[in-house]
């Protein structure tokens, strides 16, 4: 039995996967602003407009506010989830450089030089990080093919 993977283009499913650990990282550790009704009055002028349509401000406030908070919470479990499968390197990895709190102020640099025990070479960095985006990238359907 031959099992053929998909040849992905690396440079764009790299981005493609950064991107994605930048959402999560967004999503994560920055708080959730809630939409509010407004409940001043504005004087502006209204057109006549359909008549079938009904305005509930403070309905479509709190729709957006729990299908955002809830889109939010299911992207982070998603990822999460998808981090965990990886292998104990991998998911090291992916981690430390960008799943961290200040993960965009870490460089690969520091993650194999410094949180790596032993300190490993920038070319085993380079392998493992590509094995670990490859994988992702097919987890969370992000990956682009050749």
């Amino acid at each position: 039995m031959v099992v053929e993977l998909m040849e992905l283009n690396k440079k764009e499913t790299q981005k493609a996967v950064e991107a994605a650990l930048e959402k999560y990282r967004l999503f994560k550790y920055l708080a959730f602003e809630e939409k509010e009704a407004s409940l001043t009055s504005r004087a502006e002028i209204r057109y006549h407009g359909p008549t079938n349509q009904i305005s509930d401000q403070t309905g479509g406030a709190a729709i957006y506010n729990v299908d955002q908070q809830e889109y939010r919470r299911n992207y982070c479990e998603r990822v999460e989830h998808a981090v965990e499968r990886l292998p104990k390197m991998e998911r090291f990895l992916i981690e430390e450089r960008y799943m961290s709190e200040d993960g965009d102020y870490v460089t690969d640099l520091q993650v194999y030089y410094f949180k790596f025990e032993p300190p490993i070479s920038p070319s085993t960095y380079s392998k493992i990080r590509w094995k670990a985006i490859y994988k992702l990238a097919l987890s969370l359907n992000i990956a682009v093919a050749k």
